[in-house]
């Protein structure tokens, strides 16, 4: 397959610019007169322009392009970089056009084991983004970090779109988790609607009060959205849906390295960012741009093997009075992290492993003699 004709180079200008050395401009294989050879790449950024999802775009296809210039001026991390930047996808002549483009850029680049960090446009786009897993062959777990849960039975498709994804057949979604919506700009009857699916959610005011029980959330996922507007208007007034309430700029980058440093973790999403509605100093494209370094930073800060069975893990079985009448827990020698066992049934749809992301203070609970609420959700998935 060749994926060329998708892209439009990056532009001109933010090629003729003068960057620093150490920028990371210079450790980028970027899309300008030829399109960057992709052996041996790991991350590769697509742009995004597409803005039809919503009825309030005012400037989005110039989004991607403002977020590139901000970011080409950070300087680049420790680690030995085998990045690429493809340009912008193309948009199609309908919507459902750029979807599928997005489903094929990002189905190709996984097959290559390169990482697609997709930013720019609208939500919605995470659509495609989702379809890019459907000839995989595996379940998917999907985290959302949005302020609203865009559930919509009517409306523009940036307010529908999560729908689309969980009523898509074939249906190869395992597992959704939305993170720091806010209740007052969410219907209760999606919340009941996710509780009766079993799909994990944190609002807000949870998130910030126990900040790393989030962690294993992002952990178990194999792709992440992040819609801008889930950031504070005070940090991002240039999110497409700003909101004056949100998460601050430190905690979006915070979860971004979170998504980073997950192994599983395939494909990432930025969506949202209007220039029209930003500063004079662009200040989301800045905040979003931040963003992405620290996904990156956390992605060549991966540490853990994933094979409990090797000597980089200390397996730990807790004993309890009841069903279950034992609790496995894993510790990641290099990375700290904390893994349990879930008990499957013998026949299970595609390749789903049965250890699945915890926290220390899970193994707390067992301790005590308890059932980790994490642990029944997780059997309750599986079966």
């Amino acid at each position: 397959m060749n994926i060329h004709s998708f892209f439009e180079p990056v532009a001109e200008y933010l090629l003729e610019k003068s960057y620093s050395e150490n920028s990371f401009f210079h450790q980028i294989h970027i899309h300008g007169e030829k399109f960057p050879d992709l052996k041996g790449i790991q991350i590769a950024f697509v742009g995004l322009r597409e803005s039809r999802g919503t009825a309030k775009a005012e400037s989005v296809s110039r989004g991607s392009t403002e977020i590139r210039e901000k970011l080409y001026e950070l300087k680049k991390g420790i680690a030995p970089y085998r990045m690429a930047d493809l340009g912008d996808i193309i948009s199609g002549e309908t919507l459902n056009d750029t979807y599928q483009a997005i489903r094929q850029v990002g189905e190709y680049l996984m097959k290559q084991q390169i990482l697609p960090v997709f930013f720019g446009g609208t939500h919605d786009l995470d659509f495609g983004q989702y379809l890019a897993y459907q000839k995989l062959k595996k379940l998917v777990n999907l985290v959302t970090v949005d302020a609203k849960v865009d559930m919509e039975e009517q409306g523009p498709e940036d307010t529908r779109h999560t729908q689309e994804i969980v009523l898509h057949q074939p249906n190869f979604l395992f597992s959704y988790s939305h993170l720091a919506y806010q209740s007052f700009l969410v219907d209760p009857t999606l919340i009941n609607v996710m509780e009766k699916l079993y799909f994990d959610h944190v609002r807000l005011g949870q998130l910030r009060d126990g900040f790393k029980e989030v962690e294993p959330l992002v952990r178990d996922a194999d792709l992440l959205s992040f819609d801008l507007s889930a950031i504070q208007s005070a940090d991002a007034p240039g999110a497409v849906d700003a909101q004056p309430f949100g998460l601050s700029g430190e905690e979006a980058c915070q979860i971004c390295w979170f998504a980073g440093t997950n192994e599983k973790l395939s494909s990432f999403g930025l969506f949202g960012y209007d220039p029209y509605f930003d500063d004079a100093a662009n200040k989301t494209a800045k905040v979003a741009a931040v963003m992405i370094w620290y996904f990156v930073e956390g992605f060549y800060n991966r540490k853990d093997s994933l094979s409990f069975k090797s000597t980089d893990y200390i397996k730990y079985t807790v004993s309890l009075d009841t069903k279950p009448n034992t609790l496995v827990f894993y510790k990641s020698k290099k990375s700290g992290k904390w893994w349990m066992e879930i008990p499957q049934n013998e026949i299970q749809r595609f390749d789903r492993v049965s250890t699945v992301p915890c926290s220390y203070s899970d193994y707390q609970i067992a301790q005590k003699g308890e059932v980790p609420e994490r642990w029944i959700n997780a059997q309750v998935k599986f079966f």
